[in-house]
């Protein structure tokens, strides 16, 4: 089995259902070599960022997985997303994911252009019907595209890849988990990428180069 990076992942410091200490027990299970806890942050909890990087702390010395601290800007006015993004990283996050116009909630319209015009961004995620435009400034501005496993979200996927595809945007696999269920394998994250329509090549890519590029990126590695 291969080793899987997953750099979207939610705690019970958000919305999602586990600590941070059994996302990384069963990320280590599924064979993970590193995985980002990004949880949903606005300007009412930017503290969760501080709580994420306490947590990892002792999972990083302790265990042979790489838990980065992260954030995700989610539903916030997309004139402020800039400088939420700046926020959070001044608190410590290493990755930056912006909760994309996913076709399934009522995004504000203006979070997909205000995210990939931010540098400091790192992922946009399930950016749902993303225009040719946004996805050129994302490639312009060296932000990831998300492929999403997440229901609902994933709906997205195919558009997202046709579209990356077009103008050379790169592009990752990642949950979005919320729940036990949610965390995958390499081997599953792979059957997401051929359904989002890539080719064999482009879901390596997606699945080890890129995640590896952000990390480097950020010299997490």
């Amino acid at each position: 089995m291969k080793n899987r990076i997953d750099l979207h992942i939610h705690s019970l410091f958000s919305d999602g259902e586990l600590l941070p200490s059994e996302i990384a027990r069963r990320a280590c299970v599924l064979n993970h070599s590193a995985i980002a806890i990004t949880d949903h942050v606005d300007a009412t909890n930017m503290d969760c960022v501080s709580r994420i990087i306490d947590a990892v702390d002792d999972i990083n010395e302790n265990w042979g997985i790489n838990v980065i601290p992260g954030a995700e800007i989610t539903h916030a006015p997309a004139e402020i997303i800039p400088k939420m993004v700046y926020q959070a990283r001044d608190l410590g996050a290493e990755i930056i994911v912006v909760h994309g116009e996913t076709l399934v909630e009522p995004v504000i319209g203006g979070t997909n252009w205000s995210a990939v015009n931010c540098e400091e961004v790192d992922i946009l995620a399930h950016p749902g019907l993303i225009t040719l435009e946004e996805a050129e400034l994302a490639r312009k501005n060296d932000i990831t595209l998300e492929i999403t496993s997440r229901r609902g979200h994933s709906l997205g996927n195919g558009h997202v890849a046709n579209i990356a595809r077009e103008v050379g945007a790169n592009l990752i696999i990642n949950t979005d988990t919320h729940s036990p269920g949610d965390l995958i394998n390499y081997e599953t994250a792979y059957k997401f990428g051929l359904g989002a329509g890539l080719t064999e090549q482009e879901v390596e890519k997606a699945l080890e180069d890129n995640p590896l590029k952000i990390m480097q990126k950020k010299k997490l590695l």
